[in-house]
């Protein structure tokens, strides 16, 4: 009888078209309704048919949003609601999995949204804007491989931030701007150990929160998989180069076969986990190739995929590693075309600048960013713009917090620039949102005006040689180029080739 009602109440919701109602009664329901297989596909089935009545609505009513964005937008929602679906009906998350991704994801982020929003109230009186949307930290910068090319400079000497620093930041992120997500980065994460405390027990301490961390996966045993299962609110994101020839050339001798264990291990405890691809020069076609991509999502179970294209920073940069501007257009076409008809959840900052409305650094331009914070405390707009004009923790040694960090002019002008940019070009070119790739010159200005301290000897380099400046230039034209005609053809217009 329970179960019959909760069908009966499900398909009431999914007929009212109200999404937050459906999905409140689906987290309500705990664990054992995602387990009715009946009940799930109803409300899957809901969501779907509302996500693309609004997408068309929007398309309708909205006459100052490119077409073209909407329908990235939509494309983008439904393959999120497919990896749900993926994972329910064919994954067993942990009960702590399921619980943490429905109250802390579902509920408290996507559908009620109280904490964000009662922050947001305070943050725009203060500010005039929205808040930041999430944190990015790297607690340390020891690494147990080492990489070519890797854009930290990590290596086995292990530089960490100090726990109680850690610990500070991600409450007063909480606290101040009502953040819930939290991003970890290194070097290696599950290197970090300060004060006896590790990634884990951070993850511990809060479990009204969400963290997402990135690993090269070769430290991941089964019993650290067993702790993240009962823990729940923790989503490794595991980095591979393409196929086993291309990771292992990049990051040692036996990486892709321990990859591929952690990835079973996780599966077989139950934790949602996703792979982080590095797409350079050199395998850019073969990371998003039909075969790679199925392999991950049906084969290994990966949730989603982060693409992450090489920036020339970090360890021996270069500008011959980026992916040229053709293959970079040939990675637009190639993965809207797996989230479009294979529905795969997959992000590309530089590609799908549509969906977040361009660049998320130095805090985001009013509709949600991130700082990045370092083993050292320093404090960047991003993990791959490597200059900083203050340090955390001089800010808690004067007495200060997070909100100083958003204040800070450097990071203002970079804010003031993406509103510029978008206000300049009417929305346009939303493929090509980066500063520090797509605007060199216009970084350039910015840092020059600011003098931000560079993060490292390779940053510092980098700003001064004028070859790399001029080659970056070079790449920007070409590039703008390319996405001119994009934009007019596939996102101005109605009837845009890529539906």
């Amino acid at each position: 009888m329970e179960e019959i009602k909760n069908m009966s109440s499900l398909e009431e919701n999914a007929k009212s078209g109200d999404m937050n109602v459906l999905l409140k009664t689906l987290i309500q329901q705990g664990p054992k309704l995602a387990k009715n297989r009946t009940l799930v596909k109803i409300a899957l089935a809901a969501a779907e048919n509302h996500m693309v009545k609004d997408g068309k609505n929007r398309l309708k009513t909205e006459t100052t949003t490119a077409p073209g964005i909407i329908r990235d937008q939509t494309a983008m929602s439904l393959s999120i609601l497919n990896s749900v679906s993926r994972i329910l009906m064919e994954c067993k998350p942990s009960e702590a999995t399921f619980q943490k991704a429905s109250s802390v994801l579902g509920k408290d982020l996507l559908v009620e949204k109280k904490l964000r929003e009662e922050k947001s109230v305070e943050f725009q009186k203060k500010f005039g804007v929205r808040q930041p949307s999430f944190l990015l930290i790297s607690p340390t910068k020891g690494c147990n491989l080492h990489c070519i090319g890797c854009y930290a400079d990590s290596d086995y000497n292990v530089v960490t931030l100090d726990w109680d620093i850690v610990e500070k930041m991600v409450a007063q992120a909480n606290e101040l701007w009502g953040v819930q997500f939290i991003v970890i980065s290194g070097g290696e994460p599950m290197m970090y150990n300060s004060q006896g405390k590790g990634i884990l027990d951070l993850v511990e301490k809060h479990p009204d929160m969400y963290f997402m961390f990135y690993t090269n996966g070769t430290l991941i045993t089964e019993a650290v998989a067993q702790r993240m299962a009962d823990l729940g609110n923790i989503v490794p994101m595991i980095s591979l180069e393409g196929w086993k020839e291309k990771t292992d050339g990049r990051r040692g001798q036996g990486v892709f076969d321990k990859v591929m264990h952690a990835m079973d291990l996780l599966h077989d405890a139950g934790v949602l986990y996703g792979s982080s691809l590095t797409a350079t020069r050199e395998n850019a076609e073969e990371l998003l190739s039909d075969e790679f991509i199925d392999f991950l999502f049906l084969k290994k179970h990966v949730a989603l995929t982060w693409v992450f294209q090489y920036m020339p920073i970090g360890r021996s940069y270069t500008l011959n590693l980026m992916p040229t501007p053709e293959q970079r257009k040939s990675m637009w076409e190639q993965s809207w075309k797996l989230i479009k008809e294979k529905h795969y959840f997959i992000a590309d900052f530089w590609n799908h600048g549509t969906v977040v409305d361009g660049c998320l650094s130095a805090g985001g331009h009013g509709s949600g960013g991130y700082f990045y914070i370092d083993w050292d405390g320093h404090v960047s707009p991003c993990v791959f713009l490597p200059f900083t004009p203050v340090n955390v923790k001089d800010i808690f040694t004067k007495g200060g917090n997070l909100n100083d960090i958003y204040t800070t002019p450097f990071f203002s002008s970079i804010r003031n620039w993406q509103i510029g940019i978008k206000d300049k070009t009417k929305a346009r070119n939303l493929l090509n949102p980066c500063p520090m790739r797509d605007h060199n010159a216009d970084l350039r200005r910015i840092i020059q005006k600011h003098e931000p301290d560079p993060l490292d000897p390779n940053a510092a380099a980098a700003i001064q040689d004028a070859e790399y400046a001029e080659g970056m230039d070079e790449y920007d034209r070409k590039y703008q180029q390319i996405t001119d005609e994009i934009w007019e053809k596939n996102y101005v217009s109605l009837n845009g080739s890529q539906e």
